[in-house]
């Protein structure tokens, strides 16, 4: 277990950053490694607790006492190897996972958690620095083909396992480069795209094919595709958008989260030409929505020289501190503030949008209202307007970051006869099979919008599962927290 005494003797020192001012004048990554000395310090603070809470609190299961009680040993490839059983790309996770294994640490009833999420991407980095990761393709192939609809993270790792399981595996992707929101939807200055192509290089050494520019619903079509291979599984994301249902919706300046971002991913890593809708330079930006993807929306509007960004959340500020129903080791519903908020900005709360306003087509004010939180006895809390609380802003960019409802189904219910949850997500059961044989489904599609760490969880369980399908025995492909039979 790291050093007995480590968490009492070190505290938690998180992952230094760039300068701000340096960071916002290129789209870089802003988090810098650690420290070898300070990395062992940091994973000698992991207390291998009787019973470790932050597997359950990854979706996962990685073995994070194991791999850190390697790190503070210094034993670094041993770490990796841990590390990788249970996680098919760390060098995602160490970036961008919110980690909730952090929230389920021990210590953090009392104290600062493990810095677990960053020696996820310590250890990743330290293993491709040393050569450690190399492509590792099946010794045998079982002669079934499997075809992959969509390579964000989920399709990415069912991919993987798939093919390490010896199926050959073909991912369809409609954009022109593989990576699904991990290349379009997340900034390079939290995912620089290199990394991501590093491990597509991998995989195609490991022969699976990517066929990019390809959208099965537009081209092939989802039935002719299940009857061209023998498995096949969606992995589509759920990119249908929550809207803004207020009068004044249709004004030129308002755009939804997802093309915002991806038009400036397209700009820095393809060298799109600026599209002048869609870039902040000198405008005065309110984005509707406090999570994750507001918050990428922030950064970029930061960077791209906006004259001022309002970030504007529907609910109230949460507490700084654990509220008396929200105990350890759920995740801890509290004030947070992420690395684009420090860098600039202003934040507000308990706004309800109301209508928008402009001049000439163009959007110019956005009138609002604030709202409280109002709990009854034995009913469930409402959101009621506050009287006499009116409050215009304005603005020349609105951006819609409040969510997704699902994935585009309309293809796919009709070619493939797919059966629908009640949210418009795919139905699948606990195996993650659909209602249509040989048709398995995983990430978003079926979960709805979720963590990173869960696609990639539930692509690696989905896979496991038509693994088994296809076999028709048992599946050489590990569970969640299992290492691989191969």
């Amino acid at each position: 277990m790291g050093k007995p005494t480590g968490f009492v003797e070190w505290p938690r020192v998180p992952a230094p950053k760039r300068d701000k001012a340096e960071r916002l004048e290129d789209w870089r990554e802003l988090v810098l490694p650690l420290g070898p000395e300070e990395a062992k310090r940091q994973a000698g603070r992991c207390m291998d607790c009787g019973i470790p809470f932050c597997h359950q609190g990854c979706p996962l299961g990685n073995l994070i006492p194991d791999f850190n009680d390697a790190v503070y040993r210094g034993q670094w490839k041993e770490a990796y190897q841990v590390l990788s059983r249970t996680n098919t790309f760390p060098e995602f996770t160490g970036r961008l996972c919110p980690a909730p294994c952090e929230a389920a640490c021990v210590l953090a009833i009392d104290r600062d958690a493990v810095t677990i999420e960053q020696m996820e991407k310590e250890i990743s980095e330290r293993a491709f620095a040393e050569g450690w990761v190399k492509p590792r393709p099946p010794a045998r192939r079982t002669g079934k083909r499997v075809a992959v609809v969509g390579s964000g993270p989920a399709g990415l790792a069912a991919a993987a396992q798939l093919n390490a399981a010896g199926h050959t595996v073909t991912v369809y992707e409609k954009d022109a480069r593989a990576g699904g929101l991990l290349r379009y939807g997340i900034p390079d200055f939290k995912l620089e795209k290199a990394v991501l192509d590093r491990r597509i290089a991998l995989m195609e050494a490991e022969g699976i094919v990517f066929r990019v520019g390809e959208d099965v619903g537009a081209t092939k079509g989802f039935r002719a595709l299940r009857e061209q291979y023998d498995g096949l599984m969606l992995a589509m994301g759920a990119r249908r958008a929550r809207e803004l249902d207020v009068p004044g919706r249709e004004l030129s300046g308002v755009v939804q989260a997802m093309d915002y971002l991806e038009h400036q991913n397209r700009v820095v890593t393809a060298g799109a030409t600026p599209d002048a809708r869609l870039e902040a330079t000198g405008k005065r930006v309110i984005i509707l929505g406090g999570g994750d993807t507001g918050s990428d929306c922030l950064g970029t509007a930061l960077r791209q020289d906006a004259a001022s960004v309002t970030q504007v959340e529907l609910m109230p500020a949460p507490p700084s501190v654990r509220a008396q129903g929200n105990p350890w080791p759920r995740w801890p519903l509290v004030f947070r503030t992420s690395s684009s908020q420090e860098e600039g900005g202003e934040r507000a709360f308990a706004l309800l949008t109301k209508r928008l306003e402009g001049e000439d087509g163009q959007l110019k004010r956005l009138h609002a209202v604030h709202v409280e939180v109002q709990r009854e006895p034995g009913g469930a809390p409402k959101l009621v307007e506050v009287p006499g609380s009116e409050q215009v802003f304005d603005v020349d960019l609105l951006v819609l970051a409040m969510g997704f409802t699902g994935p585009e189904t309309g293809k796919l219910e009709e070619e493939l006869g797919v059966a629908l949850s009640p949210r418009g997500t795919v139905k699948v059961d606990a195996k993650f099979a659909t209602s249509v044989p040989g048709v398995y489904c995983a990430g978003d599609a079926s979960r709805g919008a979720s963590l990173i760490v869960w696609a990639l969880a539930d692509g690696r369980e989905a896979a496991r599962a038509m693994d088994l399908w296809l076999s028709g025995t048992s599946s050489v492909l590990p569970t969640r927290g299992q290492d691989c039979a191969f």
